[in-house]
């Protein structure tokens, strides 16, 4: 039996794709419907929103970073027999290559819903909407939305001419309303946790949808989906009598993580336990490792370096050997200083001799697949990672004389080493492609009983 399921796309980033989607989500919601909300790409924002408005943990589906076998796993596991799965595209539909939107879609047969920023144009609508629908003879482009309509005649002038073009439907013409828009900041929109949609910002935003959008048209073109393929068992959980316990550094600082490797950790043996760095005096009792992702750690640099306690606690576990993973806001807690773009100065764990300064203008960005040099927390030497990088902050201080464990592939060194079991850098990874990954941190978490 198919399992309802739509990606909605955007002709391009900007043309409000992301709010459109949260819309949808929660008016599907509200309706009563088991939402099971997915991301395309490499994203850790747009989830937390999902999450905020569906309630269900959002999944990234990354074809480029997981791989396809992973992907249709991911989808399978987690896309509900009862409900709808709704997944939000990355960029423009055909942005990307095999990160796109476009090869998720054909992937997983999913009818594509297309947002089209209709602001400033009208017959030339229906050239866009003939483009898209005719590029990929693979793919489906099942409707289309169109957003930041101007009036009553823009609409109708829109509206009549892809009717006079293309086949396409048309599932909504949603009116020009800046007050359900969403904050956005250097990283991108505010996270879920931040309630963005403020006050009754998210109702007014779910009546704009209801308004609008004809839902029940997007409903029956979620359930036309075909058969996909069966979804494979989950990973056998480590019957271990003994868990290992494994800080995960969780707050309004750090909240980037892939929910994915968070489960491996688990599948591998893991007992999570979330602490917050920012409000927490002490470490939780009894670890045997640390992991702390990305995030901003830079918005709140002024208290995370006066939370002295934390902060030597941290870099106590790491000098005696206890496995530390960080990967870019915490890998700059973990070094010396951060600085703010004003040149303050804020002292943070010092487990790297590195300074970390902020900068206006974005500093690195795209997938990465890091070499494996040497043998390191999370894999052997030969060993090839994947990821993605997306940062403003520079390191100021010379980091050739900080030992690596990876090479990128355009020669800069990555995976930076500490006192034995430390390992941080940069890029974020994904372990999807290598869920060995979790079982050897795991492992040298176990060696610490």
């Amino acid at each position: 039996m198919s399992r309802p399921a739509v990606l909605i796309a955007g002709t391009h980033s900007g043309c409000g794709k992301t709010t459109l989607t949260l819309g949808v989500m929660a008016a599907l919601a509200r309706r009563g419907l088991a939402v099971q909300p997915f991301k395309c790409g490499p994203d850790f924002i747009d989830p937390s929103l999902h999450r905020m408005v569906t309630g269900r943990v959002s999944r990234n589906l990354d074809v480029r970073m997981c791989g396809e076998d992973w992907v249709r796993r991911t989808f399978g596991r987690h896309c509900p027999a009862e409900g709808i799965a709704v997944v939000e595209g990355v960029m423009g539909l055909f942005d990307g290559g095999e990160a796109s939107a476009a090869t998720l879609a054909k992937t997983l047969d999913l009818p594509v819903l297309l947002v089209i920023d209709v602001r400033s144009a009208a017959e030339s609508v229906a050239a866009v909407v003939h483009g898209f629908a005719t590029l990929d003879p693979g793919l489906k482009l099942a409707g289309v939305i169109c957003n930041r309509v101007g009036s009553a005649k823009h609409r109708q002038m829109v509206a009549e001419a892809i009717r006079s073009h293309s086949d396409v439907p048309v599932l909504g013409f949603l009116p020009r309303n800046e007050e359900v828009s969403i904050p956005s900041r250097h990283l991108g929109l505010h996270m879920g946790e931040e309630h963005p949609l403020v006050g009754t910002g998210l109702e007014r935003l779910i009546d704009l949808i209801e308004t609008h959008v004809d839902l029940d048209r997007l409903l029956r073109i979620a359930g036309e989906r075909p058969e996909g393929q069966e979804p494979m068992a989950e990973p056998a959980p480590v019957t271990e009598t003994e868990r290992v316990r494994i800080g995960v550094a969780r707050d309004a600082a750090f909240c980037f993580y892939y929910e994915d490797n968070l489960d491996l950790l688990r599948a591998a043996g893991a007992e999570l336990v979330f602490f917050s760095p920012l409000d927490d005096r002490d470490l939780p009792p009894g670890l045997h490792g640390l992991y702390l992702g990305g995030g901003y750690p830079e918005l709140y640099a002024s208290q995370l370096s006066a939370n002295t306690a934390m902060r030597e606690q941290i870099r106590t576990l790491a000098e005696a050997g206890r496995p530390v993973y960080a990967e870019c806001g915490g890998f700059m807690y973990l070094c010396r200083t951060i600085a703010d773009l004003e040149g303050n100065e804020f002292p943070m764990v010092g487990l790297y001799p590195l300074a970390t300064r902020m900068q206006a203008r974005l500093r690195s960005l795209g997938y990465r697949q890091p070499q494996v040099l040497q043998d390191c927390l999370l894999a052997p030497a030969g060993a090839v990672l994947h990821g993605h990088e997306f940062h403003y902050s520079t390191i100021d201080t010379d980091i050739t004389a900080v030992p690596a464990a990876y090479r990128l592939e355009d020669g800069r060194p990555e995976g930076f080493l500490a006192h034995g079991n430390t390992l941080a850098g940069y890029v974020h990874l994904h372990w999807g492609r290598t869920p060995e990954v979790a079982s050897r941190f795991i492992s040298a978490c176990r060696r610490q009983f």
